[in-house]
């Protein structure tokens, strides 16, 4: 059986930690900063870890990074 391929989108936009969850970044920080709170765009910075209802779906994009 041939080896199963990663999704170029999601192996840039999430990273997996050595205990398996997933890193992704902050929503909302393109563009608009404007009307954005200072709170928000202090608080967006970074990484986050995703929700494990999303991770699941994450993952099967991504089958070599488990």
């Amino acid at each position: 059986m041939p080896k199963m391929k990663t999704k170029s989108s999601a192996k840039k936009r999430f990273k997996t930690t050595a205990t398996g969850k997933v890193l992704v970044q902050h929503a909302g920080k393109r563009h608009g900063m404007i009307k954005r709170t200072n709170k928000f765009i202090r608080n967006a910075r970074g990484t986050k870890v995703m929700s494990d209802a999303d991770t699941k779906i994450v993952k099967q994009f991504m089958p070599y990074d488990r």
